[in-house]
C-alpha cells in the first residue's frame, strides 16, 4: 500500500499528565477526549476561519462552539469568523455565529471591512438582511473611507442597506424633536 508521511506540528512527549498541569487542555473531538498542549490552542483561530467558515462545514463550528473556542479570534488579515462566514456566503454557518451572545458584529478587519462590507460587496442579500437584523452598523468606513453600502454590488443589498439608514436617520431627526420643543411638561 501507499505511505503517508506527516510532519508533526507540535513535539509530543507521551507521559501521564494531570488535569490540574497548565500546559495541557483536555479537549474533545468527534466525540473522543483527549490531551492537547496548551500552546495549540493558540493557533485553533487559523483552524476555525479556514475548516469552518471558509468551508461552510457546520458540523465542525459545532464542534468548535462545544469545545469552546473562541469565535471572535483573528486571522493574519484581522478577519473573524463571521467576516469569512459572510464572505463566503454560508448562510446557515452565519445564522449559528449570530446566535452566539458574544459575537463580534462589528468588528473591522485590517483594510477596516466589516462582516457588512463583504456580505454587501459580496451580493448577499440574504447575509446582509440577517446582519441588519441584528443590528450591524451601516456607518462603518473602512480604510478605503467606504460604507457597506458603497460596496453593494446588487440593488437588493443597496436596498436593504438604504432602508436601514433611512431608519436611523428617521429616528435619530425624531428624537431631536422631542429635545427641541420649547414647551414645558411641568
Amino acid at each position: 500500500g501507499q505511505v503517508k508521511v506527516f510532519r508533526a506540528l507540535f513535539t509530543f512527549d507521551p507521559r501521564t499528565v494531570s488535569y490540574l498541569d497548565s500546559n495541557w487542555w483536555k479537549g474533545t473531538c468527534r466525540g473522543r477526549t483527549g490531551l492537547i498542549p496548551s500552546n495549540y490552542g493558540q493557533s485553533l483561530s487559523p483552524v476555525l476561519h479556514r475548516l469552518t467558515v471558509l468551508r461552510g462545514n457546520l458540523s465542525w463550528l459545532r464542534e468548535c462552539l462545544d469545545n469552546r473556542v473562541g469565535i471572535n479570534g483573528l486571522d493574519k488579515a484581522g478577519n473573524t469568523a463571521l467576516y469569512w462566514s459572510c464572505h463566503g456566503g454560508h448562510r446557515d454557518v452565519v445564522e449559528l455565529l449570530l446566535s452566539q451572545p458574544n459575537c463580534e458584529l462589528n468588528q473591522q478587519n485590517k483594510l477596516g471591512d466589516t462582516a457588512l462590507h463583504a456580505a454587501a460587496w459580496k451580493g448577499y442579500a440574504d447575509i446582509v438582511e440577517m446582519l441588519l437584523n441584528r443590528n450591524a452598523r451601516t456607518d462603518v468606513l473602512n480604510n478605503e473611507k467606504k460604507t457597506a453600502l458603497e460596496m453593494a454590488t446588487n440593488a437588493q443589498c443597496a436596498s436593504l442597506l438604504k432602508r436601514k439608514q433611512s431608519s436611523v436617520i428617521m429616528r435619530t431627526h425624531s428624537n431631536a424633536d422631542e429635545y427641541l420643543d420649547d414647551e414645558d411638561s411641568d
